[in-house]
């Protein structure tokens, strides 16, 4: 997992690349640590990890292994990126990469408690459910995460700026189950105002010059890819 630093379209993945990138990000969960080598990496608490709270406003990404540049160093993940096209474009706002590997909505709906008990974001990105795909956990469940996430979110007495990142569940769970799964972000995007980026890999998933090894989390030069998509739906949040 890597720690959380400062300073740092759509896609319509075929059904084989969704069940890759989903297999391994569920590598980054629960399995039993001789099979998994990222689950036997030291996992330091999310209060370990956090850096004291910058002077400009936050923008705030919560996600999975995906947002913390796993295999990486931090600076070359997608968060980082998106301060440089932060500072390049003049906008006074501080990236915090709030990923942590392998956690379910579950987890990042606690976590994002705590979060919020200590910081104050601007604009805050939430990316997580792949790991509840994986697991084949119901997706009402999932509904209920996200949507605690983004009420407490906007229950703030200063609301930040609101994106929500989706997934797609593995095809052989099913079709049905794959439309509820789907259809969790579109509504709680939908029902609670808040845009959706649809998926985070665009163009990288299944790409392998743009991944490593294990086929799913992106090389230095896939998180630039990222970095670029997910800078299409940030940027106008931050102005």
């Amino acid at each position: 997992m890597m720690p959380m630093i400062p300073r740092s379209a759509v896609f319509a993945p075929s059904g084989a690349t969704v069940f890759c990138l989903l297999i391994v990000l569920g590598a980054c969960a629960d399995a039993p640590p001789a099979a998994v080598p990222e689950a036997r990496a030291p996992q330091p608490s999310a209060k370990a990890a956090i850096a004291p709270a910058a002077t400009r406003p936050e923008l705030i990404f919560l996600g999975t292994s995906l947002t913390a540049a796993y295999g990486l160093d931090p600076s070359l993940g997608y968060p980082a990126r998106i301060q440089e096209f932060v500072d390049s474009a003049g906008l006074a706002y501080e990236v915090v990469n709030a990923g942590v590997s392998g956690e379910t909505s579950a987890t990042a709906r606690r976590r994002l408690s705590w979060l919020l008990r200590e910081r104050t974001p601007a604009v805050l990105v939430i990316e997580t459910g792949a790991n509840d795909g994986l697991r084949g956990l119901d997706p009402d469940t999932l509904r209920a995460n996200l949507e605690a996430m983004v009420a407490e979110a906007q229950a703030l007495p200063t609301p930040p700026k609101l994106l929500l990142v989706g997934m797609q569940a593995l095809p052989n769970l099913g079709a049905a189950y794959a439309a509820r799964f789907a259809a969790v972000y579109r509504d709680v995007a939908a029902q609670r105002n808040v845009p959706l980026l649809p998926f985070l890999l665009v163009g990288v998933a299944g790409v392998d010059s743009l991944n490593q090894p294990d086929g799913v989390h992106p090389t230095a030069a896939g998180q630039r890819v990222v970095a670029k998509t997910v800078w299409s739906a940030v940027e106008p949040l931050l102005r």
